[in-house]
């Protein structure tokens, strides 16, 4: 076969194998993120158990019984409560009733419905069947998605600490690319993982957390719910938390608890923004990625407003290759020059070796 037939041969079956992995292709990214940061701890616990296999598959059941399950239960406890929390704001009638409702708490309200007997069971299900149907089906694949992307994660982790440092050699060793710039976007590639992981992964767990035990000591509703939501916008900086502690303050204000208002706006100023300026420098020089924060931010809104919620990974990853790409081309385009002015060089020295 002709190399140009085959090279389009390669073309469209890689573009193939993206389109077939692209549903699951954000929980082997993380499995790869994540076996690249646990890869030094797997060494240590295979010395101590006497072999990769051993130690890859006590990492991963040690993290599906300390971090995925309890995850998985705590997401379903805050999906329940963001739904409700958005009915509420979405249901008040002016934008000082949604922050009174942020701040308070609506469990006294009576139920929407009371089945008060089998007619009423059998109207509500007359004119609610379909869209409870609808939505339960849609809840029904939601969760079936949910399963499949924790369950490629972990046979994905535990693949690659066993095996990734072996895959990883082949696929620089059959990349269409030298070897050494295949080997620095591997190195870009994991080093977007660790900083989105520890750079801006422990920021937001630190000031989440903080924010979320203010919210329970202050008695805020749904603290949990707001505490999810502060470590979400924590990615701004700065600015970030005070999105979302700002509001719950001026609620509490409105609802009468100036005292309370004032102990949270202490608390976002003073302890949540001691964590952003003085945490953050320290997780973002761990974690070593090699963008601005206005860079990172931009890419995963970018990336969010192209892909949906996996763009939040795959935005700042996509950047970060391509301004791996740009060096490589600016040094690629320098040398190229070192030796045309080296040619030149030495095409106008005359040879003086026969004089």
């Amino acid at each position: 076969m002709r190399r140009d037939g085959l090279r389009w041969v390669l073309v469209v079956l890689v573009a193939g194998l993206v389109l077939v992995l692209w549903p699951i292709s954000t929980p082997v990214v993380m499995a790869a993120w994540g076996a690249g940061l646990l890869r030094p701890l797997m060494a240590r616990m295979g010395r101590l158990t006497g072999g990769r296999r051993r130690a890859a598959g006590g990492l991963v059941t040690a993290l599906t019984l300390a971090v995925v399950v309890p995850m998985g239960l705590a997401v379903w406890a805050l999906g329940r409560g963001v739904v409700d929390l958005g009915r509420k704001i979405a249901e008040s009638p002016s934008a000082r009733a949604a922050l009174v409702a942020v701040a308070e708490d609506g469990s006294n309200e009576s139920p929407i419905v009371a089945l008060e007997s089998p007619r009423k069971i059998v109207e509500l299900v007359q004119e609610h069947g379909a869209q409870a149907f609808k939505m339960a089906s849609g809840i029904v694949g939601a969760a079936g998605a949910v399963a499949l992307g924790v369950f490629v994660f972990l046979y994905a982790l535990y693949t690659f600490l066993v095996d990734g440092r072996e895959q990883t050699r082949w696929l620089v060793a059959h990349a269409p690319l030298e070897v050494s710039v295949s080997v620095r976007f591997v190195r870009a590639f994991h080093e977007t993982g660790r900083g989105l992981f520890v750079g801006v992964g422990l920021t937001g767990l630190a000031q989440g957390g903080v924010a979320t035990v203010a919210y329970l000591a202050l008695g805020v509703p749904r603290a949990l719910v707001l505490g999810l939501l502060t470590c979400l916008v924590s990615v701004i900086p700065s600015v970030g938390t005070a999105l979302v502690w700002g509001p719950v303050a001026l609620g509490l204000a409105l609802s009468g608890r100036n005292v309370s208002a004032l102990v949270l706006v202490a608390i976002g100023v003073v302890v949540i923004g001691s964590v952003d300026n003085v945490l953050r420098p320290v997780f973002v020089r761990l974690g070593r990625l090699s963008l601005s924060s206005f860079v990172l931010l931009l890419a995963m809104l970018g990336g969010v407003s192209a892909l949906g919620p996996v763009g939040l990974f795959f935005g700042p990853l996509v950047v970060r290759l391509a301004v791996e790409a740009l060096a490589l081309y600016r040094e690629a385009a320098a040398a190229t020059r070192r030796e045309a002015r080296t040619a030149s060089i030495e095409n106008r020295t005359p040879d003086c070796r026969n004089g």
